[in-house]
């Protein structure tokens, strides 16, 4: 390798910042299927793009419409997981830059619904 690796410290500190901002399609669907999530799943696309297929459970907040009227329903120290169509959308990046700057606790859930299909989880139609 051109590049050396990181020391064991540096690494340990580098994943566990990125663990405290992201979550992947794995763990979301676990702690859905045992009832016990302890967070609010955002689909932050479009309204249109929510009712073709969204994740059982999930609420739709488009990310352009997170404000904190939005989120008075939710107490503050509510942790939010956003996801949006998949790597190739920058809407969940976006989601959780707005609620960061909100004081709000959140991660983004890595892949989107296309990682979440790709695991083989269903889709749900129903809003």
């Amino acid at each position: 390798m051109s590049i050396a690796a990181a020391d064991s410290r540096t690494a340990l500190e580098h994943f566990e910042k990125l663990l405290g901002v992201e979550t992947d399609c794995w763990d979301v669907h676990f702690d859905l299927e045992n009832g016990k999530p302890e967070f609010v799943l955002l689909d932050v696309r479009s309204p249109e793009s929510f009712a073709a297929g969204h994740i059982e459970g999930a609420r739709n907040l488009p990310h352009r419409q997170i404000d904190l009227e939005g989120l008075a329903s939710w107490p503050g120290e509510t942790l939010f997981v956003v996801y949006c169509a998949g790597p190739h959308c920058n809407g969940a990046d976006r989601a959780a830059v707005r609620l960061a700057r909100l004081g709000r606790k959140v991660k983004k859930m890595i892949g989107g619904v296309q990682g979440w299909k790709e695991e083989g989880y269903p889709l749900t139609a129903r809003p």
